[in-house]
């Protein structure tokens, strides 16, 4: 039976990747499990080495376990589905058009399931052409409310806004934070989010009053030389968490 994510009970839930279950459990254990640990489907050759090896992820993270495209390749987004539904993990991340058939693959409502959508340089709007056949072609760009009332529609959970480049679009996510708020819809930033920068994308989120934050901090703090997590960033990560909801 899988377990509640920390994150339905708390506000925000740090989001980091992992490269070994010896680091993911340190990650786990440095941000006091308000963490799921991003695993990418990408690196598997087939459904069943996935599945064999987030197993272990799973067991030693008290199933802190987010089933990663890799850098939002709509192309893995049968494969998450497929192994979602098998593994009944904390997170899946997807494309927007596969968040629907991931929330049916897993047959409930507690994990949670983002959908991938883009930046257009416009305040208010979001490109949702993100799946295998759609991001070949011209952007579809809606507002963002109507983004968020048809991934609700799919049974989505979050939505996430990728590539951000840190805060080179920071009008449109902080329009894109109001929006998910107002309609009590999960916000995942993700893409040049660093130990610098972290903190002003958080108090955005929390400041619009979004009620579930999963920020996505991946490269800047992964180790060039082990391809590792540096757990003395997750702690810091998590500081910063703490700190901006004390003084929210």
């Amino acid at each position: 039976m899988q377990k509640i994510p920390n994150y339905y009970k708390n506000r925000v839930c740090l989001n980091v990747l992992s490269s070994t279950v010896k680091n993911a459990q340190e990650c786990y254990e440095a941000a006091e499990g308000n963490i799921v640990l991003g695993v990418l489907s990408k690196n598997y050759d087939s459904d069943a080495l996935a599945i064999e090896d987030m197993k272990r992820y799973q067991e030693l993270t008290d199933n802190a376990l987010s089933i990663g495209l890799g850098a939002g390749d709509p192309n893995q987004s049968k494969m998450v589905t497929r192994i979602a539904g098998v593994l009944q993990p904390q997170h899946v991340n997807q494309v927007f058009s596969g968040s629907g058939a991931s929330r049916g693959a897993l047959g409930n409502d507690e994990t949670v399931v983002n959908a991938l959508i883009s930046p257009t340089g416009k305040v208010g709007y979001v490109n949702i052409s993100t799946g295998p056949l759609s991001s070949g072609k011209d952007a579809v760009e809606v507002s963002a409310e109507q983004a968020i009332f048809i991934l609700k529609d799919m049974g989505a959970s979050a939505v996430k806004f990728y590539p951000m480049n840190g805060l080179s679009c920071r009008d449109e996510y902080v329009a894109l934070a109001e929006a998910c708020a107002k309609y009590d819809f999960g916000l995942e930033p993700t893409g040049g989010i660093t130990l610098d920068n972290f903190e002003e994308i958080l108090k955005i989120a929390v400041d619009a009053g979004v009620p579930k934050i999963i920020p996505h901090i991946y490269s800047s703090i992964i180790d060039s030389a082990s391809g590792e997590t540096r757990v003395a960033d997750v702690i810091e990560l998590y500081e910063i968490v703490k700190r901006v909801l004390k003084d929210s």
